[in-house]
């Protein structure tokens, strides 16, 4: 009745735990970093037990959840998405994201298109693909085998886990609630820092900003359980790290633009547009909320400034560019700090004829903000000319 292991209440709740675990670990080891991104590069045999354990577990091919998350970036929250709260909904996202993957699948020319380079070996072929459903037969058969009657509980746990929480909150809330480090050109969240019950794919933001990186932790207050499993594998010589989130490094006494500056502020684009926050906008905004009088009116303006000065611009919704502009019209000063943001953008956005063209840009940008009479500005510039890439 108790299966061979005669396991305690709590020693089921920890087998259960466990167990979803390690289905987690292949999805964010294996699928994710490794297959989807070729972030890393994996032992045959530790990849090949992830490829069993996820036959298992979730029925799920690889080339097929490959190729939908592959789609998923290359269109996210536009249409065509596969599975984006944006264009469908948080309700249908969260609650049917098992069923909008099952649909994705069917589409055959998509997967042909976005599944190159996954297994196409014998096994895949012949077993993996063709009787995906037997695998989680064998898994019912096993938790029986080990756990008696309480296995039947601990499989259906194993059965809902994934859809729940990686098809429905990781696709779902991870683009609709949280915080972002960065402002890349999706909805893209953090759900949570500490990325334990997910697998660090809590880190949504992150990963969307950094999509090649195997490591999806950027703050030093961030936890990547995922990356820590890479670690511990990449110790024993079971897997290999290709790309990490690049950072951006200073040489505080360099103080002109050249091309090494360019190269490192296009490459740190996303983190130079966080630090333009933290150290041009920020500031900003605290003086003038301590210096200007506030009428009802302008706590009203005030109230989501932070946000809407952050938010990367083709993401506000109709109401949210209107306040923005009510904002800007409001505080002169405020519009200047936010016009150089969008100018400094440009720098990276606009198409150059040659290298020289992009160092005179950032130079004339620097130069001007230097002139332009703020000091936040003026340091920052500065500041800027000292961006290095960083050698690896």
């Amino acid at each position: 009745m108790f299966g061979l292991l005669h396991l305690s209440f709590w020693g089921y709740i920890v087998a259960a735990l466990v167990l979803t675990q390690i289905t987690i670990a292949s999805i964010t080891i294996y699928l994710h970093r490794c297959q989807t991104h070729r972030a890393l590069t994996l032992h045959p045999v530790i990849s090949h037990f992830f490829r069993f354990w996820l036959w298992m577990t979730t029925g799920m091919v690889t080339s097929e959840w490959v190729a939908i998350h592959r789609k998923h970036h290359a269109t996210t929250d536009v249409d065509g998405d596969p599975h984006s709260p944006v264009v469908l909904g948080i309700k249908k996202v969260l609650f049917e994201g098992a069923e909008l993957y099952r649909e994705a699948a069917k589409d055959k020319e998509m997967v042909a298109k976005y599944s190159h380079g996954t297994p196409d070996d014998w096994i895949e072929e012949n077993i993996y693909k063709r009787h995906s459903a037997k695998g989680i037969l064998l898994m019912f058969l096993i938790n029986i085998l080990l756990f008696g009657i309480p296995g039947v509980t601990i499989w259906a746990v194993q059965m809902m886990w994934t859809p729940l929480w990686a098809a429905g909150v990781i696709n779902g809330v991870g683009h609709y609630w949280g915080y972002r480090n960065f402002e890349c050109q999706d909805a893209g969240r953090n759900i949570f820092p500490i990325g334990f019950w997910i697998g660090g794919e809590e880190l949504h933001n992150n990963h969307h900003s950094f999509a090649s990186s195997a490591k999806f932790s950027v703050k030093w207050w961030e936890f990547d359980l995922g990356w820590m499993y890479i670690r511990c594998l990449s110790f024993l010589g079971l897997a290999k790290v290709k790309k990490l989130p690049p950072q951006l490094v200073r040489e505080p006494n360099h103080n002109h633009v050249d091309l090494h500056t360019v190269k490192a502020v296009v490459s740190n684009r996303l983190q130079v547009t966080a630090d333009y926050y933290s150290r041009v906008v920020r500031p900003m905004l605290r003086q003038i909320k301590r210096n200007v009088p506030a009428t009802d009116a302008d706590k009203k303006l005030m109230s989501h400034a932070g946000w809407l000065l952050k938010r990367e611009k083709g993401l506000l919704s109709p109401g949210a560019n209107s306040r923005l502009h009510a904002l800007l019209a409001r505080y002169e000063q405020l519009r200047i700090v936010y016009d150089y943001r969008q100018s400094l953008q440009n720098v990276w956005l606009k198409t150059a004829h040659s290298q020289k063209d992009l160092v005179e840009s950032l130079q004339a940008w620097c130069k001007q903000a230097e002139e332009s009479g703020l000091e936040v500005l003026r340091q920052f510039a500065l500041r800027l000319k000292g961006y290095r890439p960083k050698i690896v």
